[in-house]
């Protein structure tokens, strides 16, 4: 069982999640990390690239929009957490999503816990 745990960082609640548990791979997954969330008033939920399933990366399969729409609904926002390059390096598509979701508040994607720090800390 996965061992998530809330961390506030410059004020703000994050449920950071295990490496290990079920993936995020559509809706039904992320309204179950939203529900946690706001179960512990986390106002972010930071998700290990571990458990990002690989379909999310292939923006053609939706399941990039499915997940993002729940969290944008839900008011909760999402970070994805660890090294997605290769992801990035076959994908124009995908490469672009990245830079528009980290120049927003919704969605960042970070290389790890202390670049989300950092992120957190500008507001």
């Amino acid at each position: 069982m996965a061992a998530d745990e809330l961390m506030t960082w410059h004020g703000v609640p994050v449920l950071v999640c295990d490496r290990d548990g079920r993936k995020l791979s559509g809706g039904d997954t992320a309204l179950d990390l939203i529900g946690d969330a706001m179960g512990c008033q986390a106002e972010v939920v930071a998700v290990p690239v571990d458990r990002v399933a690989d379909e999310f990366f292939a923006l053609r399969s939706g399941v990039a929009g499915d997940v993002v729409q729940k969290f944008v609904t839900y008011r909760v926002r999402l970070v994805i957490v660890g090294d997605i390059a290769s992801h990035v390096a076959e994908s124009d598509a995908l490469r672009d999503f990245v830079r528009e979701a980290n120049r927003g508040t919704q969605m960042w994607f970070v290389a790890d816990r202390a670049e989300l720090e950092r992120r957190l800390a500008r507001g």
